[in-house]
């Protein structure tokens, strides 16, 4: 089915134009490979200076899948195995990812996609011995595959939760930027680097052509994690691709002010489709909203609209949909999908 209009995604765009155009005057400049190039190492440094975290190792592969994988496998030993919430996107959207390198991926509970101290401190008890895996790491998504955000408390209480218990905490990053510029957040990057042991930026939800940056904090996790890229086909022999998009995320406010505007358009969405009546599954504060809206209706929306309906049983009559927004949805496209609901609502 085409759609004129798609709220399936962040990424169905190419680039943001200011990254086409760097890539373009950059193109003929010859650079060493694999990351070794002056690209890759400016792009490290702008990124370094907004966290204030001037050892962080950084590095920069091509999707988030990819991230994940090569993060968590890199943390854990061959027994030691991973905890995440069940609606964790290396638990249902990675087809296996992690469990392909060895190491279960154990699911706990969730309140709107966020993990609890209290759920990890339970799955512990039940491990206790060399007859079973050793969980040794902890993963969360900020934003959440629910559009929800984590804040500075519950951050603090998830890694001091880890501390406590000798985990690796991991944040997977790919909507950072619209976690960090909702009306909610009080976490921005040099606080998210100060909590936790390695997590990524995700560069491709946010207007790069492709990429995200991965952010190395404890010291233990940072040698030989090269070794680990080369082997699961991530080190790049042309790393500038990505660096160069990152560059021009980072030198100015740009990351921000993608992420900000693609917040701004999803708040419109919610308070519209509020607004005529409908509710939401999910508080929304970041680019993803969850409508519960009647089947008929859907039917309606979709003859025009690309969108995902969510695997969640609502009512008989009703289900709920995804909503998805980016750094280049107009405001005309929000504005003619609220005015087709409450056509519906006249009929």
């Amino acid at each position: 089915m085409s759609h004129s209009i798609l709220f399936f995604d962040d990424y169905s765009e190419g680039a943001h134009p200011n990254i086409l155009e760097a890539l373009h005057r950059t193109n003929l400049q010859q650079t060493r490979g694999y990351g070794h190039d002056a690209f890759t190492h400016e792009a490290a440094e702008l990124i370094r200076a907004k966290m204030n975290q001037r050892e962080a190792s950084i590095h920069f592969v091509s999707t988030g899948t990819q991230a994940n994988m090569i993060s968590i496998a890199s943390m854990l030993r061959p027994y030691e195995s991973v905890i995440a919430v069940e609606e964790g996107h290396i638990a249902v959207h990675e087809t296996g990812a992690i469990e392909a390198t060895g190491h279960k991926v154990h699911t706990v509970p969730s309140l709107h996609g966020k993990i609890r101290p209290e759920a990890i401190e339970a799955l512990l008890l039940e491990h206790n011995d060399e007859h079973m895996v050793r969980p040794r790491l902890v993963y969360i998504s900020q934003a959440t595959e629910l559009g929800t955000i984590y804040q500075k408390k519950e951050l603090e209480a998830i890694y001091q939760t880890c501390r406590n218990n000798n985990l690796y905490l991991f944040i997977d990053g790919a909507r950072m930027g619209s976690a960090m510029t909702s009306k909610e957040a009080d976490l921005d990057l040099e606080e998210i680097a100060k909590h936790c042991d390695f997590f990524y930026i995700g560069g491709t939800k946010n207007g790069a052509l492709l990429g995200e940056a991965l952010v190395i904090i404890h010291p233990d996790l940072k040698k030989n994690f090269r070794y680990h890229m080369k082997q699961r086909g991530a080190l790049m022999a042309k790393t500038r691709i990505i660096s160069i998009g990152f560059i021009e995320l980072f030198k100015g406010d740009l990351y921000f002010e993608n992420a900000r505007h693609a917040n701004a358009m999803a708040e419109k969405l919610a308070t519209g489709i509020q607004t005529q009546g409908y509710s939401l599954a999910h508080p929304a504060v970041t680019n993803q909203i969850f409508p519960i809206l009647p089947k008929q209706l859907i039917l309606q929306l979709e003859k025009k609209y690309g969108f995902y309906r969510w695997p969640t049983i609502v009512a008989p009559e009703d289900t709920m949909i995804r909503l998805v927004t980016s750094w280049s949805t107009r405001e005309d496209m929000v504005d003619a999908f609220l005015d087709d609901i409450s056509s519906f609502n006249k009929w």
